[in-house]
């Protein structure tokens, strides 16, 4: 007779391709209403207005689903082509907290310690005569130089292959030369390089390029369709034109490469990505609750002085209060992701303006669902405007806000 219940290894192998269609969903069950989302539309037309911005994008998570994506003003003013949510922005700095939700995975494997000297994974990087961790450049402790605050040498040497620093390896020879700003620990101090030494440790750790780790255990499983690396010597097609500002007129930007950096800066994607990477961190999709927990603390130095750094996000508030979040900023892009996990809110806005203040832009959003939800905005510390959105579970709020139909 057969069975009437499917096997048990049927029901996990069931159970398991459930679970990564309901994580490959690219679509939100929430939407905001008409009058909502046209509120919204008028609060990013007016900043943009007021930062003359050429072109942005917009994700909303509201009650941990994605409410709103959009695209406003121009993906290319000379050519007239409308931002989209095919647009593509570069993350810039918002790739650190993608390398290091890929360093924490490892560290849950056993497989990367943190307070092991990083030449241990990485012997090529020269000894500075203090150990530096994987834990230093997480939270940007290690002093290592970063643009303009130290002397930065390259080491000069020819290469056999034509995009050599797609190799985060060799990406090393963009700095590995330089000497310490600070001895590790002492400081906190920011740096993109700092992070291309992570990576490289990532993927010895890993056993696998440190491009595809990130591939295979973060935008697969989210679902993202057009995150990658954003390598100048391949067509990519929506590519955001990016602009700055110039004698106080707003010119078309260079076409800088940024794949020497990819671990630090060097991601591209439309603003569903970005969304949908920040709700993954809204609902723990990603680590464990006791690594989220490690990751989202913000590290003292050697002197027990606190930072509101933590391993590759910004954080303040605690407990209910929590705000985790990160800023980007190169050529050709200006982007900010916030998000408040126990409120199950968030916000990310991508633009190609290099004048744009990203987290102004953010704020703005962040303030008109704090006013929608009757809170007061307005900075307290070093939060985020409208911090204390939701402090308690507001249903009334949701109903106003989200089209009942499409509530989940």
């Amino acid at each position: 007779m057969r069975p009437t219940h499917p096997q048990p290894t049927v029901a996990r192998v069931a159970s398991a391709m459930l679970l990564l269609c309901l994580l490959c969903l690219p679509a939100s069950a929430a939407e905001l209403t008409a009058k909502t989302a046209a509120l919204v539309d008028k609060v990013m037309a007016e900043e943009m207005k007021k930062q003359a911005l050429v072109g942005a994008a917009l994700g909303v998570i509201l009650d941990g689903e994605l409410a709103y994506l959009k695209g406003y003003g121009l993906a290319d003013r000379e050519a007239a082509v409308p931002v989209t949510r095919k647009t593509l922005f570069r993350w810039a700095s918002i790739s650190k907290s993608v390398t290091s939700i890929a360093a924490m995975q490892l560290y849950e494997k056993g497989l990367l310690d943190l307070g092991k000297d990083v030449r241990t994974y990485v012997p090529e990087f020269p000894d500075k005569k203090a150990p530096i961790t994987p834990r230093d450049l997480l939270c940007h402790q290690g002093g290592i130089v970063h643009y303009t605050n130290g002397k930065l040498i390259r080491t000069q040497r020819e290469y056999d292959t034509e995009n050599p620093f797609e190799s985060v390896i060799l990406a090393l020879d963009t700095f590995k030369e330089s000497p310490l700003v600070n001895q590790p620990g002492e400081k906190f101090s920011y740096t993109t390089h700092g992070f291309i030494l992570l990576s490289a440790a990532i993927e010895r750790a890993g056993k696998e390029k440190f491009a595809s780790q990130v591939r295979n255990r973060i935008i697969l499983p989210l679902g993202m369709t057009t995150m990658q690396p954003d390598y100048q010597w391949k067509t990519i097609p929506n590519r955001a034109v990016g602009y700055h500002r110039k004698k106080g007129k707003v010119i078309p930007s260079t076409n800088t490469d940024v794949s020497w950096k990819l671990a630090g800066g060097g991601y591209l994607s439309n603003i569903d990505d970005l969304a949908i990477f920040a709700r993954a961190l809204i609902h723990g999709k990603l680590v464990k609750p006791e690594t989220e927990k490690l990751m989202w603390t913000p590290q003292k130095l050697k002197s027990s002085k606190p930072t509101t750094y933590a391993y590759g996000f910004n954080v303040n508030g605690m407990g209910a209060e929590l705000q985790v979040a990160h800023n980007g900023a190169q050529e050709k892009t200006r982007t900010r992701m916030v998000i408040f996990p126990r409120k199950r809110f968030g916000v990310v806005v991508m633009s190609n303006s290099e004048h744009c203040n990203s987290k102004k832009l953010a704020a703005a959003i962040v303030d008109t669902f704090s006013q929608l939800a009757g809170k007061t905005p307005g900075e307290t510390g070093r939060l985020e405007p409208g911090y204390r959105l939701f402090q308690k579970r507001d249903e009334t709020f949701y109903a106003r806000a989200l089209r009942l139909s499409d509530r989940p």
